[in-house]
């Protein structure tokens, strides 16, 4: 099993012990050091540390999903063929989020319903000047209701979905250990950013080593190595023919 990662407790363990009695930060209670944690580990996962995950969700009888209670943003939305290859969804932002108030419609336009221009409406079901791109279905997320909603042309029991996911509503919150450090010093910044009695020049020193911290775990996390930068030459080098 892999040993890249670091759990949340085990970082707020190791923070406790070092305080010493003289520390600027010796009276601060476990549960705001915690609290700081959790907003740190937020902090720095939206940017250089995402974590991903994939799930297959149940689609309703209503053609929607509901989100997961640690969903942050979509990646990757669509069904798994028998090839394993996952066919996506197309996001369309014109979806209606309202009741289907179809009834309200002119007679020419029903049956035309999943549709937003109308200018060029063909016969036996051609629509022309609607645009290209083909998708396997539809969605658009719902978040005033908690779920998304799809458009499917086939009988679908289940998505699958990629989001990127809120490692701090988990269970038992864990960080890569290139991170572990930043994290720390990301809650002795929080903690002495406020206090009266810190001197400015170490609320600044405080600062300046987490950014520097945040730095290297990106630099870390985000590495290209000699041999990606050749295998990215060679795919994008195509010899031409000679005549």
């Amino acid at each position: 099993m892999a040993r890249n990662t670091v759990s949340l407790e085990q970082i707020l363990t190791d923070f406790t012990f070092s305080i010493d009695s003289d520390d600027y930060v010796n009276n601060a209670s476990d549960t705001t050091i915690r609290n700081l944690a959790l907003r740190g580990i937020r902090d720095l996962g939206f940017d250089i540390m995402k974590r991903i995950k994939a799930v297959d969700i149940d689609v309703s009888a209503t053609d929607t999903v509901a989100l997961p209670t640690d969903y942050v943003d979509m990646l990757k939305l669509g069904v798994v063929g028998e090839d394993g290859l996952v066919y996506i969804f197309g996001e369309n932002k014109n979806k209606n989020l309202l009741a289907n108030n179809s009834g309200d419609l002119p007679d020419y336009m029903l049956g035309y319903s999943d549709f937003v221009y109308r200018n060029f409406l063909g016969t036996e079901g051609r629509i022309y000047g609607h645009g290209g791109g083909h998708y396997s279905g539809e969605y658009r997320i719902n978040l005033e209701e908690n779920r998304i909603e799809l458009t499917l042309g086939t009988s679908v029991t289940s998505v699958y979905m990629e989001y990127i996911a809120d490692e701090a509503r988990a269970t038992n919150p864990s960080v890569h250990v290139y991170a572990e450090q930043a994290i720390r010093a990301y809650i002795y910044y929080r903690l002495v950013e406020r206090k009266s009695n810190v001197p400015a020049v170490e609320k600044q020193r405080a600062r300046q080593e987490y950014y520097n911290e945040r730095r290297l775990a990106n630099s870390r996390l985000k590495a290209f190595s000699k041999e990606e930068a050749l295998k990215t030459i060679r795919k994008n080098f195509v010899q031409s023919p000679k005549y």
